[in-house]
């Protein structure tokens, strides 16, 4: 693996997103809004803030909207800038400038380690960035930072991992880790969703990870895994037999909003942090508690 300046990231954002079906059966489920930003952009924000330059966004049918999201949009900067909507004006025009975006279809919904695959000839011989929209993780870009830090000294591959409670490991791709004292941990190996008295610990995949290049190589093979799909943990396990690999544990608060549970989480929490939205949002949520102690 070469020594490289990480500046890439790959977001795959062509999956159906059948969880949140009827709402996605016409619209991206990377543009369902968490308060007023759509998922996809939390996660370009956090790639921006960690010092990503370039991102290719690997897209499906159905999709130009989140294109569409990232361009300009002249009609309607023209309209805010003629009703003097200065805040709302400057907040549009920096969607666009947040970084360099790149797009590519990925021809058939074949998997995450395919949609991965999709992007090699942007990525060419370097390692790069992968975060998945279903994490979002509040506070996430200084560990990310780290993880590029460390795989461009150590000139590895790392994973970005959480712990979990035990009784949720069957739901995560799980780690096995030498023993560590820091956040940093080299890989034995990787296990997709093991039952809780087979996990190997509680140290969960999540979708951030600094990748080599050779990567594409084991996806190329494209072995059919779990679901008929071609899987990134198959591929993930090969590339661990033949370069070092590290589990980062990540810092931040994170949700998963790929969950309809998950994404109400962060809906709340987020519209808390708005000053202007907090004490509204907590009467709201003591309001609707209050009538549910009643209907039950």
């Amino acid at each position: 693996m070469a020594k490289n300046r990480i500046r890439k990231a790959v977001i795959p954002a062509a999956g159906l997103g059948t969880r949140f079906l009827p709402a996605t059966k016409a619209m991206p489920k990377e543009m369902l809004p968490i308060v007023d930003k759509p998922t996809i952009q939390y996660i370009v924000e956090e790639a921006v803030e960690a010092g990503i330059e370039d991102i290719i966004i690997v897209t499906g049918k159905g999709k130009r909207a989140i294109e569409d999201h990232f361009d300009r949009a002249s009609e309607l900067e023209e309209l805010l800038s003629s009703k003097n909507k200065v805040e709302q004006l400057h907040q549009i025009q920096e969607i666009s400038k947040l970084a360099h975006i790149h797009y590519i279809r990925q021809p058939r919904p074949l998997g995450l380690g395919h949609a991965i695959w999709c992007a090699n000839r942007f990525v060419g011989d370097e390692s790069f960035v992968v975060l998945l929209g279903d994490d979002i993780v509040r506070g996430g870009a200084s560990s990310l930072r780290e993880m590029i830090q460390f795989a461009e000294e150590s000139n590895s591959s790392v994973i970005g991992v959480k712990e979990v409670l035990p009784k949720d490991v069957s739901r995560y791709g799980i780690v096995d880790c030498e023993p560590s004292t820091t956040n940093v941990c080299q890989i034995r190996d990787l296990v997709e969703k093991p039952h809780p008295d087979e996990a190997p610990s509680n140290l969960a995949i999540i979708g951030r990870y600094v990748l080599a290049p050779e990567i594409f190589g084991f996806l190329e093979k494209g072995r059919v895994g779990v679901g008929g799909e071609i899987q990134l943990t198959d591929a993930l396990v090969e590339l661990n037999r033949i370069h070092a690999m590290y589990a980062y544990t990540y810092g931040g608060d994170r949700y998963d909003v790929g969950e309809k549970l998950g994404f109400i989480q962060a809906t709340l929490e987020f519209a808390l942090d708005r000053p202007e939205l907090r004490s509204a949002v907590i009467d709201l949520m003591e309001a609707i508690a209050e009538r549910a102690k009643v209907n039950s």
